[in-house]
């Protein structure tokens, strides 16, 4: 079986979070905006695949510093993550985002990420 794809594993992510109407964003004291992942074992349970192989999707997400794992918080994206995950939401799920965040939130996080 192969490896799920970086960007399938962002757009789970986002799919996950709307579907949950849950967007957890937090700001590092360098103002790096961090976006809180589901867990893994939502994203095998949501995507049907084996639970090892998204934890080697995320390994390699980790390496190219998309995500990282936070103390306490789970499994968080990075700057350049919070820029991929924010992207995606304006290119495919801006109405549903803009539905949980408000308008003026995602507004405001498009123009710090972008």
């Amino acid at each position: 079986m192969a490896d799920v794809s970086v960007d399938d594993l962002f757009d789970a992510a986002v799919r996950i979070q709307l579907l949950e109407r849950s967007i957890v964003v937090s700001f590092d004291a360098d103002n790096t905006i961090r976006i809180k992942f589901p867990i893994t074992r939502r994203f095998a349970e949501f995507l049907g695949v084996p639970h090892y192989l998204i934890l080697r999707s995320f390994a390699l997400m980790e390496q190219e510093d998309l995500v990282t794992k936070a103390e306490r918080a789970g499994i968080v994206t990075t700057g350049k993550g919070s820029q991929k995950m924010i992207g995606l939401m304006r290119e495919r799920y801006q109405k549903e985002a803009e539905g949980i965040l408000g308008k003026v939130i995602f507004e405001e996080l498009l123009k710090k990420t972008m």
